[in-house]
């Protein structure tokens, strides 16, 4: 049995979707993943006993995120002019959300960091997140926060083409997280707000203690670290960890 996920077949799009998608008896495929593949005209095809290769029900595919911005309206007014809009470079795990083209610089105290993606579409406040290696390069160092948690954050200056923006707060490391819809939440049995352990799968199979699940109908299922925990764990995009089960907890503790 497997679960097939939206974020899973967002992964496989790299290195080409299989159309049809196999499925065997048994695979739960999430209502956000029929409507994927729906959308792009892409057909099941039912297997009896061979393996699809998608998730098994106790695991997660990983996302990677490498330092990013979210700038809100005014400031990309101020960054690339009134008016202007960001231009989609790639969907991200999440719907809607996109890479965009542009990107800007990062400056801190004692140093900068070029060309640094932004993602899309803007939000209410500006936020920026590094990890704990882009902090020593820049000479600050922010705390591990969860998104939008901003108050006593430090601040850092963002330069674009058409001006630059200096934000008194809004710089976090974060906080490694799980997304999930509500169908996927209630298949792997998780809940909005619950801790829980993740572990890699490989030569180094850390383990990820306190892990936040974070469930929206927004959502599909991803495991959100950033490259140092990636680079500590011999992790990548698409790659997959492992739930911890709660029996399996008390024994580690």
């Amino acid at each position: 049995m497997a679960l097939i996920t939206e974020t899973y077949l967002r992964t496989q799009l790299i290195k080409g979707l299989a159309n049809p998608f196999p499925v065997t008896e048994g695979d739960k495929l999430t209502p956000a993943a029929a409507d994927f593949l729906k959308e792009r005209g892409i057909p099941l095809q039912r297997l009896a006993s061979q393996s699809s290769g998608t998730l098994s029900l106790n695991l997660l595919p990983v996302g990677v995120s490498n330092r990013h911005v979210h700038l809100a309206p005014h400031h990309i007014d101020m960054l690339f002019g009134e008016g202007y809009q960001l231009t989609p470079l790639r969907e991200l795990s999440q719907k809607g959300q996109f890479a965009a083209v542009e990107t800007v610089t990062l400056k801190g105290p004692h140093g900068s960091l070029s060309n640094v993606r932004i993602l899309g579409p803007s939000r209410g406040l500006t936020q920026v997140e590094i990890s704990r290696t882009d902090g020593f390069e820049l000479g600050v160092h922010p705390p591990i926060r969860l998104s939008g948690n901003l108050a006593g954050t430090p601040g850092i200056t963002l330069v674009g083409p058409k001006g630059s923006v200096a934000l008194p707060e809004g710089l976090i490391i974060a906080k490694n997280h799980v997304h999930a819809s509500p169908d996927e939440a209630q298949i792997l049995r998780l809940n909005n707000g619950d801790r829980i352990l993740v572990q890699a799968m490989g030569e180094r199979p850390v383990i990820f203690a306190d892990v936040i699940v974070r469930v929206s109908p927004q959502y599909s299922l991803d495991f959100h670290i950033d490259r140092d925990e990636a680079n500590a764990a011999h992790l990548t995009t698409g790659d997959t960890v492992q739930i911890i089960p709660k029996n399996a907890e008390r024994r580690l503790r």
